[in-house]
């Protein structure tokens, strides 16, 4: 049997997503569990485009047995107009084969985003990354009220998952309560998947 892992997917053009993931990472190992970051390349309206089988730079490119073999996940990606972005909405719709045959079903999940306006779209967005994920059956969870950051934020962090506010120049680094709740929220998912390993 293979040694339960948490995929920590994600897609991020300029960066703010990309952190937010490697805090939640941090949060996760630092429940004992490992934690595997994966990204997914970015699309093109050229079809003949064609994305290399390993980036460049970076994190790995996400595989469907990367995610069939997780224990739990973590979902993010940057809000476009109170949406996921393309490329993260492009390879979850090439999962039906794990649908089909249940590969997700009650393993636990969250979802995180970063915007570039404060009211860009955050819980729209964290609730659109949901949505694949609940089809899938898997359990997801939110940031609930006792983390105290939850109540003092002015910029990122909602009980439906992580965000993050970093500006319309996307320069504003993620701050306290931010980076707490990600971190917060990896612990989380963690302690879930040890609780019930699907």
């Amino acid at each position: 049997m293979s040694t339960p892992y948490a995929l920590v997917l994600y897609y991020s053009r300029n960066g703010a997503t990309r952190e937010m993931a490697r805090l939640l990472a941090r949060g996760i190992e630092a429940e004992g569990l490992e934690a595997r970051l994966r990204t997914v390349p970015a699309v093109s309206p050229v079809c003949e485009a064609v994305a290399p089988d390993v980036p460049d730079s970076g994190d790995l490119y996400c595989s469907l047995e990367d995610l069939a073999g997780c224990g739990a996940l973590a979902l993010g990606s940057p809000t476009r107009f109170g949406n996921m972005a393309a490329p993260l909405k492009y390879f979850l719709d090439g999962t039906s084969s794990l649908w089909v045959n249940g590969a997700l079903i009650d393993k636990p999940a969250v979802v995180f985003t970063s915007t570039g306006s404060l009211h860009g779209g955050q819980e729209t967005t964290l609730l659109n990354l949901a949505l694949p994920l609940l089809h899938h059956g898997m359990m997801l969870l939110g940031i609930p009220y006792s983390e105290p950051g939850l109540m003092r934020t002015t910029g990122g962090g909602t009980p439906y998952g992580a965000s993050h506010h970093a500006g319309s120049d996307d320069k504003r680094a993620l701050d306290a309560q931010e980076h707490e709740l990600c971190l917060a929220l990896g612990r989380r998912l963690a302690r879930q998947a040890r609780r019930n390993p699907a």
